[in-house]
């Protein structure tokens, strides 16, 4: 037999038993010779969307496998689950985060605000109301991100933080195409609907004005 087939075939064997070393629960990732460990259980208590809730997780759950899995809201979606896209944006104590990149224990006692906690169908919140009349989304996948990453970006023009393309550090900025842009550059829309999300905020924004 070929010998290149056979180090094919080894190859292909290995990277097989790689794959599936990796997909094993890390629980399972012991020291050679000793038993699995259980899981660490912790009692976390916030405030989302207004309501406390208590949970007990396993100390490596995410914030927003928490809010998904746990307190099943669903809105906050799950994108890349490494803080690249965006689509998990929450609001944590008035300012945005990623919740794929933090652990709920992390915020005991903490504020939360999701999507759900923005407003509803029968009482949107004007970021949500634009949104719609503006068109800022189409498969509305990277929306739930979106919006509660826009509404953070006009409390931070709000209270003077400088972005990248702020003219001066210690100037107010304000709000432009620019700033906006910059701003929701962590937010990715994969249908191009960034040109209508800017016309969303710049609204909203004017009726703040």
């Amino acid at each position: 037999m070929d010998p290149l087939t056979i180090t094919r075939r080894e190859l292909l064997k290995a990277g097989a038993a790689s794959a599936a070393a990796m997909t094993l629960p890390a629980m399972a990732a012991t020291p050679e010779g000793g038993a699995a460990r259980a899981p660490v259980i912790s009692k976390v208590s916030f405030q989302v969307n207004g309501k406390p809730q208590t949970l007990e997780l396993d100390t490596r759950t995410s914030l927003l496998d928490a809010l998904r899995e746990h307190l099943h809201l669903t809105g906050t979606k799950k994108g890349c689950d490494h803080g690249q896209c965006g689509a998990c944006t929450v609001l944590l104590d008035g300012r945005r985060i990623n919740s794929c990149l933090t652990l709920a224990v992390m915020h005991e006692g903490s504020s939360i605000q999701t999507i759900e906690g923005l407003g509803t169908p029968q009482d949107l919140h004007p970021m949500q109301a634009a949104f719609i009349k503006h068109d800022g989304y189409q498969c509305g996948y990277c929306t739930p991100g979106q919006i509660c990453s826009a509404v953070a970006v006009l409390e931070e023009i709000k209270a003077g933080i400088p972005s990248h393309v702020s003219d001066k550090l210690t100037a107010k900025p304000k709000v432009s195409t620019e700033e906006i842009r910059e701003r929701m550059s962590g937010n990715l829309c994969r249908c191009g609907a960034y040109s209508n999300i800017v016309d969303a905020i710049t609204e909203v924004a004017g009726r703040r004005a």
